[in-house]
C-alpha cells in the first residue's frame, strides 16, 4: 500500500509539472514577440468541430475553443477585417481538404519565429528608431496574409503559409485571387511579409486618405523590406509595373487623387493591367527613386518611414522631391478636378426654391458622366438629420446618367441634402458636390 500511495504520490507531481510546463509555455507565448497561441486553440477547436455534424454544437466549440480564447491579434484581425464567427464555420465546413493541407505548416511554427526575429533584427539595423511590436500568428478567412494596427502585426496565416502544394481546388472563382497567391509560395516570403508589416507599426497612420498617399504607404513598406532583407518582394505587380512603367504611371496620374483607391489596392485583376495591386508598385516606384537619389541612405529610410500621412501636404511636397512624375503635382491636381463629373441638372430645380409642394415627389438627377450605379453618397446638410427629407426609394438609369430619388416632404419645412463624392465614374472618379437646399409651402387642397 506504501508503494503504491508512493507511486501514485510521484505520478501526480508528474502531472502537476507538465501541467505548470504547458500553462508557463502559453504565457511565454503571450509574453513573447512572436505569439502563436491561437494557432494552437483554433486546431483544438477544429478537430472538435469536425467530429460532429450538429452545426449549433460546431458554432459553440469554435466560440468556447476558439474565438472567446483568442489574444488581442485574434481580436484585431477580425476587427480589421470584419471577420464573423460565421465565416470561420463555414470555411472549416467548405473546405476541409485545404486545411489538412496547411496544417503541418501551420503547427511548425518555431521554425519560422527565429527568421522572423531575424528579420526584426535586420529592419532595426536600418532604423535604429524602431517601436516595439508583437507578431500575431493568426487565422482569417481569406481576406489578408498580413496586417498592421499600432503596435499588433498580424500574419493572416492561412493564406500567408500556403505554398503552390496546398490543395485549393474546393475554392470557387471568387477565391481565385488567393489561389493565385498560393503559386507564389507566400511561405517562403513570410519573413519579408513579416517585414513589411512592422514597417506598418511604424507608420503614424493605419490608412492613409487618397490614392496617392495609400499607394506610398503600402508601395514604401514593401521596398523598406527589400532593403532588410535583402530580398525581392514576390509581388506580380512590382515586376509588371517595372516592366510597364510608363503605361502604369499613366493610368494612375489620373486617379491619384481620387479618395477610391480601389481599382488599384485590394483588388482584383480584372482591371485595365490584368495585374492585382498596381498601387503597391506606384508607392514602391516612388520611394526608391527618393532612396536612390538620396547621398545620405540612411536618412532616406527614415524619412520613408516617418512620412507623415495625416498632412496631405507633407505627402506632396515628399513625391515632388522623388522627381518621379514629369510634371508638378498640382498641374495633375488640376486635370483631375477638370475630370471631376458633376450634375448637370435636375428635374426639379429645387435648390433655394421656396414654397415647394409638399407630399411625393420624384426627383431625377441628371450627371456629366456615366456613374458606377454600384455607389451613391446622399449627406446631410449643416442643420443636420431633422432637416433630412425622406428618401422612400432611388432608381439609377440603365445608362448611369441620372439618378431618381422618391421624397416623400413635409409642409412647412427647410431641406437640405448634398449630392457627394459617394457618387463616382466607373474610373472612381467622385463627383463634384451638389447642395439641394429648398423649404416647403403649406398644404393646399
Amino acid at each position: 500500500m506504501v508503494r503504491l500511495k508512493a507511486v501514485f504520490f510521484v505520478f501526480f507531481l508528474f502531472s502537476v509539472s507538465v501541467a505548470q510546463a504547458t500553462e508557463d509555455s502559453l504565457k511565454r507565448s503571450d509574453d513573447s514577440n512572436i505569439v502563436t497561441t491561437d494557432i494552437t486553440n483554433f486546431w483544438i477547436a477544429y478537430d472538435k468541430i469536425v467530429a460532429t455534424s450538429d452545426t449549433a454544437q460546431q458554432m459553440d466549440l469554435l466560440m468556447d475553443l476558439f474565438i472567446n480564447k483568442g489574444t488581442k491579434g485574434l481580436r484585431t484581425i477580425m476587427e480589421v477585417r470584419r471577420y464573423q464567427p460565421e465565416e470561420y464555420l463555414s470555411a472549416i465546413q467548405q473546405y476541409p481538404l485545404f486545411w489538412e493541407s496547411v496544417r503541418e505548416s501551420m503547427q511548425n511554427l518555431d521554425q519560422y519565429a527565429s527568421d522572423i526575429q531575424s528579420g526584426i533584427d535586420a529592419f532595426k539595423g536600418i532604423y535604429p528608431e524602431m517601436k516595439p511590436a508583437k507578431v500575431y500568428f493568426e487565422i482569417g478567412v481569406f481576406r489578408t496574409p498580413g496586417t498592421a494596427l499600432g503596435d499588433v502585426l498580424i500574419i493572416g496565416s492561412e493564406m500567408a503559409l500556403t505554398d503552390e502544394k496546398t490543395y485549393m481546388d474546393e475554392f470557387p472563382e471568387s477565391l481565385e485571387y488567393f489561389k493565385n497567391y498560393a503559386k507564389l509560395n507566400p511561405v517562403k516570403d513570410v519573413v519579408f511579409l513579416n517585414v513589411h508589416e512592422f514597417v506598418h507599426t511604424q507608420q503614424n497612420v493605419s490608412w492613409a486618405y487618397d490614392l496617392l498617399s495609400q499607394s506610398i504607404f503600402e508601395g514604401s513598406a514593401e521596398f523598406i523590406a527589400e532593403i532588410a532583407t535583402g530580398q525581392k518582394s514576390i509581388q506580380p505587380c512590382i515586376e509588371f509595373g517595372q516592366k510597364n512603367n510608363e503605361k502604369v504611371r499613366k493610368g494612375f496620374i489620373k486617379e491619384m487623387f481620387s479618395p477610391y483607391y480601389y481599382n488599384w489596392i485590394w483588388n482584383d485583376d480584372n482591371n485595365d493591367f490584368g495585374i492585382r495591386d498596381l498601387g503597391y508598385y506606384m508607392g514602391y516606384a516612388i520611394v526608391k527613386q527618393h532612396y536612390e537619389n538620396a547621398k545620405d541612405k540612411e536618412r532616406a529610410i527614415k524619412e520613408i518611414i516617418e512620412l507623415d500621412f495625416e498632412r496631405p501636404k507633407a505627402i506632396e511636397k515628399f513625391v515632388e522631391r522623388t522627381g518621379y512624375f514629369e510634371n508638378k503635382l498640382k498641374t495633375y491636381k488640376s486635370e483631375y478636378e477638370e475630370t471631376r463629373p458633376f450634375v448637370t441638372g435636375m428635374s426639379h430645380q429645387l435648390h433655394k426654391k421656396k414654397n415647394v409642394k409638399p407630399g411625393d415627389l420624384e426627383l431625377i438627377v441628371y450627371f456629366s458622366e456615366v456613374m458606377d450605379t454600384r455607389f451613391g453618397g446622399t449627406h446631410l446638410g449643416p442643420l443636420g438629420e431633422e432637416h433630412f427629407p425622406e428618401i422612400t426609394k432611388m432608381e439609377f438609369a440603365e445608362d448611369g446618367r441620372s439618378i431618381k430619388y422618391f421624397l416623400n416632404l413635409e409642409p412647412n419645412k427647410k431641406y437640405q441634402m448634398i449630392l457627394s463624392e459617394g457618387y463616382r465614374t466607373e474610373d472612381a472618379i467622385p463627383l463634384v458636390s451638389e447642395k439641394v437646399f429648398f423649404s416647403t409651402g403649406e398644404i393646399t387642397p
